[in-house]
């Protein structure tokens, strides 16, 4: 900063002493010697300094390398800005939520795109995967400075390598089908610690791309895809203090009376609970027959 300074007025100067004689810049020259220019010290209070993600449990070769890592409940997430960058740049459209999906956890959501559409990091970090998994194909894992990772799988080519310092909106691949996929599209997955938490809990998956709340409590329930439906957006309940994260462990039961015309799945969106949190509950299966009058614990 200092020697910048110097050197624009110097120039400027020297600009007007073009046309003068040789002895005039002379003398221009020994007084612009003796002229003190301060110095620029930045105010510490206005830096900020990102913290080192690599430090722990860096591990370029696996999906998620937490495995000793013991993670408390509820935890908090924070986040600096209020919106996100759109993973894709059409409309997000959510093919299959994080929930009980074909007898097992869908730990993500499911966007839909075509083959080939570009996909772009949704908020600042550091690569720390970027590899094929026999699930998720072409994988790209980003863990970001809150301590998030988030991941981008079934890519049909990558655009980063393991490492990378990325920014909110960089491009990370292509879309595509690879790994265990029925379609193009975008598996998106956001995990805390080797904990996937359901996306939507945190992030507006609309054309507004807000993050729901610049800090956030995350209990159980949003961490077990059985508390949810791979098919239905689940009831939200944000949890910005930590006594709302902790009364809302305290779980209410009711008693549900099966009705004519019911089924399983209607009793499972009708109170907006899973059909595997039923079954569970009620220690019956999947194709158990129910019965009108049958009574069945509820618990949200």
């Amino acid at each position: 900063m200092k020697y910048s300074i110097a050197s624009i007025l110097l120039a400027l100067t020297l600009s007007v002493y073009g046309q003068r004689p040789l002895k005039d810049i002379d003398v221009f020259t020994k007084a612009f010697e003796n002229i003190q220019i301060a110095s620029y010290t930045p105010d510490d209070s206005l830096v900020t300094t990102q913290p080192d993600i690599k430090a722990d449990y860096w591990d370029n070769t696996v999906y998620s390398p937490y495995k000793n890592a013991v993670l408390e409940f509820p935890f908090q997430i924070k986040f600096r800005d209020s919106l996100y960058h759109a993973p894709i740049h059409k409309d997000k459209v959510v093919t299959s939520r994080f929930g009980w999906r074909w007898g097992r956890a869908h730990k993500g959501i499911d966007i839909d795109l075509i083959t080939g559409d570009s996909v772009y990091a949704i908020l600042d970090g550091i690569v720390r995967m970027a590899r094929y998994t026999s699930g998720h194909g072409r994988t790209v894992v980003i863990r970001h400075f809150n301590g998030l990772e988030t991941v981008y799988a079934h890519l049909s080519s990558y655009g980063v390598k393991e490492n990378d310092t990325v920014f909110k909106g960089s491009y990370l691949g292509k879309g595509g089908n690879s790994g265990r996929s029925r379609g193009s599209h975008l598996h998106l997955g956001v995990n805390y610690k080797g904990i996937a938490i359901n996306p939507e809990y945190l992030f507006e998956f609309s054309e507004t791309n807000k993050i729901r709340s610049q800090e956030l409590w995350v209990t159980e329930k949003w961490t077990q895809a059985i508390f949810h439906s791979s098919k239905r957006k689940s009831k939200l309940e944000l949890l910005t203090t930590e006594d709302e994260a902790l009364a809302s462990l305290i779980k209410q039961k009711s008693i549900y009376v099966v009705k004519p015309g019911d089924t399983l799945s209607r009793i499972s969106r009708t109170n907006n609970v899973s059909i595997a949190a039923i079954c569970k509950l009620n220690h019956i299966k999947y194709n158990t027959v129910i019965k009108i009058g049958q009574k069945l614990v509820i618990e949200k």
